[in-house]
């Protein structure tokens, strides 16, 4: 199986989201080849407080773990992985926070035919929720996916509020998005051309949500509930992630799978926010599930 176009298109989209990125923050992104793959992250940006975007291209001579739990009839398979994920967090408390992945593996053994699938999506955890935003990247996601299919929007719509909840708390990591796995389904064209619309839409969909909301005046109390709703990110990506897990376990670079986790984070005893602030709103507007569009 050729995998050729998709790192090609992998590569590209890096670039092409960090030249995107670095010129909405104005300072140059650090960039860091570490062998198999390229880490570009900027910390202490003018607007971005820490994030990044990586390629990878991992090869093994075993899946890991965390693939074969859920895929146990590939253990034993070679495997092969690409793709790009990147995780953004704004300074200001009024921008929210952004994941992106788009993924392509291919699972093989001597005499039979490889076994592909691709995966990702993107999703939104806002701190102090703003109606118009979550709706911008709501439909800027079903853009992405009507061409696929009039349901293929709302089933993975439904799979990234599934999968971005954190099961010890009960509760949402943000306001979801949409996300897809183990796709394969309608032919391998039909499912690249997917996975390269979700990726070519993310910029459109998160920088219109910075560029209105970069000059928002805030406080140290926001700044400190910001912290705070970090916790979860943290908590969600060390404990639920299967992205977090594949890279460990497939022998990937600690410091660029750990990348995604904020720079200033607090977890607080039993905290829960006054009755009728914009604290709560996000708990009983924003974070349980909706029909954003």
């Amino acid at each position: 199986m050729d995998t050729a176009p998709i790192h090609e298109y992998f590569a590209g989209l890096q670039e092409r989201i960090v030249a995107e990125l670095e010129a909405f923050d104005g300072k140059p992104f650090r960039r860091d080849a570490w062998g198999r793959g390229t880490s570009i992250l900027l910390e202490d940006g003018d607007f971005f407080e820490r994030g990044g975007v990586n390629f990878s291209h991992v090869t093994g001579d075993s899946m890991p773990a965390s693939a074969t739990a859920h895929r146990p009839e590939l253990a034993g398979r070679r495997f092969e992985a690409m793709g790009v994920s990147l995780v953004m967090h704004p300074r200001n408390p009024w921008c929210p926070t952004t994941h992106m992945n788009v993924r392509c593996f291919v699972a093989t053994r001597d005499g039979e035919a490889p076994v592909w699938w691709f995966g990702g999506g993107m999703d939104l955890t806002p701190y102090y929720g703003v109606a118009e935003d979550a709706q911008h990247f709501h439909r800027t996601c079903k853009e992405a996916l009507t061409p696929f299919g009039d349901d293929v929007h709302a089933r993975y719509k439904k799979w990234c509020d599934e999968y971005f909840y954190l099961k010890h708390r009960k509760e949402p990591r943000g306001i979801g998005g949409i996300f897809f796995d183990d796709l394969n389904e309608g032919g391998f064209d039909r499912c690249f051309a997917l996975t390269q619309s979700v990726g070519d839409h993310f910029t459109a969909a998160y920088l219109p949500l910075c560029e209105r909301r970069r000059d928002t005046p805030y406080t140290e109390r926001e700044r400190d509930f910001q912290a705070y709703r970090r916790g979860r990110y943290v908590e969600f990506n060390l404990v639920w992630d299967r992205g977090t897990l594949f890279g460990l376990q497939s022998g990937g670079r600690t410091e660029s799978i750990l990348m995604s986790l904020p720079p200033i984070v607090k977890w607080r005893y039993d905290w829960h926010p006054e009755p009728g602030s914009a604290e709560e709103k996000l708990y009983t507007e924003f974070l349980p599930p909706q029909d954003w569009i």
